[in-house]
């Protein structure tokens, strides 16, 4: 029996021993690392993400135009997160997957500079992303593996608080160089290329990838036909629900200027939002490993539920900035927690692939859920587009708290 032979290996337990005397606070260099790699990205890419909707306009784009960029972008994501999702599952590929995927975005990202239309911004985007998804499964997997399993949703937590604090850094520096005049857009998007060169940088001298806790003993491809757990499938049934009703954070930029923002005070709004996430995510993580990861995603969901409600509802630009403090607030129960409950449900040996799957239907959503949502902004107006994903949001949250049945799932064999 493998799994009993793992468990009374004395190397492992060993291992096993070492982390588990070491402070609490403590978290692993693999995790510290992808930390600081997520936040100059996340800096690189916030000094364009906030001001793409002006930039479209500009090019002769509304908010279909809006839509198919973010649902293109996300879809092509998805196809390459399945194919890295798999081969991560080994994890000496791991850490070139990393790298390779970080250093196709950094170089795709200034290529913004050269659009002249909205079909050139979402090819760009959509190369941009193709670097997301070769990157994301083995990044997660990396990260699963280096901590125990009652401390995912702190680790994933922390990944995502320096993503967050990354996209303030980069929408304060995009603020600051804009307003002072020393660089238009299109150059801002040129000047985006040196965080994103620092991201590669630290993923190649700092990010190791090795075996870990419950992390598979031999560097091999799960067995042809190998399928995910049915607890896992259904979670990724109700996963993809929920991301239908997940239009891009672009359209509450585009509801704020809708309302009257004037666009030199979207990075701004951009930056509070995002200081938000940065703030709940580490205490977001905290609370699903000591309450649950799937009770907290359902909190988080139904939060999500409300706040999209009420943006449809508000009047004025004030009101909707002020509902970014509970949205910041779902995005901190739930990006850490929605991780740690994927590693929590499958089997070790088939991380790598259930990351990349859940990565991978999450992006396919993306593209009908911005697109459906963009034609409904523009035919039937805000309010109407925000409601009906409100309550696909509140339908997906009880899918959760009735379809998937952690205790049962965690009983699958961990190797």
């Amino acid at each position: 029996d493998e799994a009993h032979a793992v468990k009374h290996d004395p190397a492992t337990s060993d291992k096993r021993s070492a982390v588990e005397t070491r402070p609490r606070t403590w978290l692993p260099t693999e995790v510290v690392a992808l930390g600081w790699v997520s936040l100059f990205t996340d800096a690189a890419s916030d000094m364009i993400y906030p001001l793409l909707p002006a930039f479209l306009m500009g090019l002769g784009g509304g908010a279909s135009a809006l839509g198919w960029l973010e649902g293109v972008s996300e879809a092509v994501s998805a196809i390459m997160k399945v194919a890295s999702g798999r081969s991560s599952d080994v994890p000496a590929r791991r850490k070139p997957m990393v790298v390779l995927g970080y250093g196709l975005s950094a170089a795709t990202r200034p290529l913004f500079a050269l659009a002249f239309s909205p079909w050139h911004a979402v090819l760009v985007r959509a190369g941009d992303r193709v670097g997301k998804g070769l990157r994301g499964p083995p990044r997660d997997a990396i990260l699963a593996d280096a901590v125990s399993a009652d401390r995912r949703g702190a680790a994933f937590g922390f990944h995502r608080m320096m993503d967050n604090f990354g996209a303030v850094l980069g929408s304060l520096v995009a603020f600051g160089l804009l307003r002072s005049g020393l660089v238009d857009v299109r150059k801002l998007f040129v000047v985006s290329s040196i965080p994103g060169a620092l991201a590669v940088f630290v993923a190649i001298t700092f990010v190791r990838s090795k075996t870990g806790h419950a992390a598979p003993k031999a560097e091999k491809e799960p067995q042809p036909g190998t399928t995910l757990p049915p607890g896992v499938r259904r979670y990724l049934t109700v996963l993809v629900l929920f991301t239908l009703s997940a239009s891009g954070d672009l359209f509450l930029l585009r509801r704020l200027t809708d309302l009257g923002l004037p666009v030199a005070f979207v990075p701004l709004a951009w930056i509070s939002l995002n200081l938000g996430k940065g703030v709940f995510n580490v205490p977001g993580g905290w609370a699903s490993d000591r309450f649950g990861h799937k009770r907290v995603l359902v909190v988080a969901w139904c939060l999500y539920a409300a706040t999209y409600a009420a943006f449809g509802a508000v009047a004025s630009a004030t009101s909707a900035w002020l509902l970014f403090a509970p949205y910041a607030l779902h995005y901190g129960l739930a990006e850490g927690g929605q991780r740690a409950l994927l590693a929590e449900l499958v089997p070790a040996s088939l991380r790598g692939r259930a990351f990349g799957t859940a990565l991978a239907v999450e992006g396919a959503a993306i593209l009908p859920a911005n697109v459906a949502f963009g034609w409904a902004y523009d035919r039937f107006g805000a309010p109407a587009s925000f409601s009906v994903a409100a309550v696909l949001a509140l339908f997906a949250a009880l899918m959760l708290a009735a379809l998937v049945d952690v205790d049962v799932d965690k009983r699958q064999p961990t190797a």
